[in-house]
């Protein structure tokens, strides 16, 4: 199995760019492209939050069209700029967007790895909060099958990275999931988003990561005092691969573009000096 994820696509519409600079719509159409290109497909995607810029119908219209020539299954979370009721009117094929009651949340069933998708908004706020109810219903979503290998997906991740102006807007009771995870030790990974760089730290007895951005990324800047800003470096993706023979999820980031290669190291038997 290979779960592919992309995040924090942040869909305008009318051509509009954000933050008046990026192309966010045509740096999406690269990206499926890219991964509809593949050699080695994604049997699955999931995307992890902030869908769209303002959580508009016309954005979400957008994202719709944008996301249509996907080869592949594609599952999606909300993030602190999306808006619940938008998106589920948008998608209404999507039946998974309709349980959780008011939250975004589900089990994916389908494939060798369990995907459990967990809703971090808080409404017109930029940082994430995890509810009660929400870790309840994890603890027993885990409980359910504890040997079936499981990765939890959530737009906000449940650490602090460094970069101050994210951590200010970061989530907000990451001990709730803590405490729940270390229970489960079948969770092989928690996929995250909002930062929009390829970030990974120990947690819970697991592995959390986040996903660069499909467009823009957050400048790297581990002081504390340091400017909101974002850099044009290479967007990209990660594929996360299931060795089923080893039992563990490997993952890999890529990035989107063009790059010359790929170039041999070896002309016949001969390494090329």
């Amino acid at each position: 199995m290979i779960l592919g994820q992309i995040s924090d696509l942040h869909i305008k519409t009318d051509g509009k760019k954000s933050y008046r600079v990026v192309d966010t719509a045509e740096s999406l159409r690269r990206c499926v492209a890219q991964v509809n290109g593949l050699k080695q497909r994604p049997d699955v995607l999931v995307i992890t939050g902030d869908l769209v810029d303002f959580g508009k119908p016309s954005e979400y219209a957008c994202l719709r069209e944008l996301l249509a020539p996907l080869t592949m299954p594609y599952y999606l979370l909300p993030g602190n700029h999306d808006e619940r009721n938008a998106l589920r009117a948008a998608f209404p094929g999507h039946a998974y967007l309709q349980q959780g009651g008011e939250r975004i949340e589900y089990v994916v069933e389908d494939y060798p790895v369990r995907i459990v998708a967990l809703d971090t908004v808080i409404p017109r706020a930029s940082g994430g909060e995890l509810s009660v109810q929400s870790m309840q219903w994890l603890d027993e979503v885990l409980a359910q099958q504890p040997e079936r290998p499981t990765v939890i997906a959530m737009h906000h991740p449940p650490f602090t990275t460094g970069i101050g102006h994210m951590d200010d807007m970061g989530l907000v009771n990451p001990q709730v999931l803590e405490a729940v995870v270390k229970k489960h030790p079948q969770v092989e990974r928690i996929l995250c988003g909002h930062l929009h760089r390829s970030i990974q730290r120990r947690f819970a007895g697991t592995l959390a990561t986040t996903c660069p951005g499909v467009s823009h990324q957050v400048q790297l800047d581990l002081d504390p005092q340091a400017p909101s800003c974002f850099v044009m470096e290479p967007p990209g993706y990660q594929l996360h691969w299931w060795d089923a023979q080893a039992r563990s999820l490997v993952s890999h980031t890529a990035f989107i573009g063009e790059f010359d290669g790929p170039y041999p190291f070896y002309d016949g038997d001969e390494l090329i000096d």
